[in-house]
C-alpha cells in the first residue's frame, strides 16, 4: 500500500509543478485581493466598519477594466456613510497594487460575518471576463456590550501596609482642613512619600532586632 501512496504523492507534485511552470511562462495577470474590515466604536455609541482593499497583480501581464464589487454589506444591516461598496480602475500593470476603502454604521447588533468580495478583470487574449475573489475577513461582533469598569480595580491598596495609624489620621486631618483640590494634591503627595519610605516604628523595631 506504501508503494501506490508513493506513487499518488509523485503524480500530484509533478501535475503542480507542470501547472505552476505553466502560469509562470504564461503572459497573464494574476490578482490577489486582500479584504480587512474594523470596527470603530463612537462616544455617542455607534459603530462603524472600516472595509479596505489592497488588489495586487502578481501576474506578468497587465489587467484592464478592474472592476471591485463588495456586497456583502446589505442596507437593512449597514448604512454606508463614506465612499463606495465598488471602484473601477482601467488598468493594473503586473506587480502593481491598487487600494480602496470605505465606511459603514451598523444597524444590528450581534455576529457578522463577511463573504468574499468580488473582482472582474479584462484580459486582451480572452473574451470572457476574469473573476478573482478577496481573502475572507474575521467574524465581527457588532455592537457587543463593554463590561463596565470598576475604578477601584485600578487602585493598588497594597501601599496601606505601609501606613501606620499616625499616617492616616494625618491623611483624615488634611482632607477635613482644606478644599477638595488641595486635598488631592496632599494625597498624592503623601501616598508617594509612604511608598517611597518606610515608617519609622517599622525601621526601630528592625534595628532593635538586629541588636539582639
Amino acid at each position: 500500500m506504501a508503494i501506490p501512496s508513493a506513487n499518488l504523492l509523485i503524480s500530484a507534485l509533478t501535475i503542480f509543478i507542470l501547472v505552476s511552470a505553466s502560469f509562470a511562462t504564461s503572459e497573464t495577470p494574476f490578482l490577489v485581493v486582500h479584504k480587512k474590515a474594523t470596527l470603530n466604536r463612537l462616544k455617542s455609541g455607534a459603530e462603524r466598519v472600516l472595509v479596505s482593499f489592497d488588489i495586487y497583480n502578481q501576474g506578468s501581464a497587465t489587467a484592464y477594466d478592474v472592476t471591485l464589487t463588495d456586497k456583502t454589506w446589505i442596507k437593512k444591516t449597514f448604512e454606508l456613510v463614506n465612499g463606495n461598496k465598488s471602484r473601477t480602475w482601467e488598468r493594473l500593470d503586473a506587480g502593481g497594487i491598487v487600494s480602496h476603502s470605505f465606511e459603514l454604521e451598523a444597524k444590528v447588533k450581534g455576529p457578522f460575518y463577511g463573504a468574499p468580495a468580488l473582482v472582474t478583470f479584462r484580459v486582451p487574449t480572452k473574451a470572457v471576463l476574469q473573476q478573482a475573489y478577496s481573502t475572507p475577513i474575521l467574524p465581527l461582533n457588532i455592537l457587543a456590550d463593554i463590561p463596565p469598569m470598576d475604578p477601584l480595580a485600578l487602585v493598588n491598596f497594597d501601599f496601606l501596609k505601609y501606613c501606620s495609624f499616625s499616617h492616616i489620621f494625618f491623611l483624615f486631618r488634611v482632607l477635613a482642613k482644606y478644599g477638595s483640590l488641595v486635598s488631592v494634591i496632599s494625597m498624592v503627595v503623601l501616598f508617594v512619600y509612604l511608598i517611597a519610605t518606610p515608617s519609622k516604628p517599622n525601621a526601630a523595631k528592625a534595628g532593635s532586632k538586629k541588636k539582639r
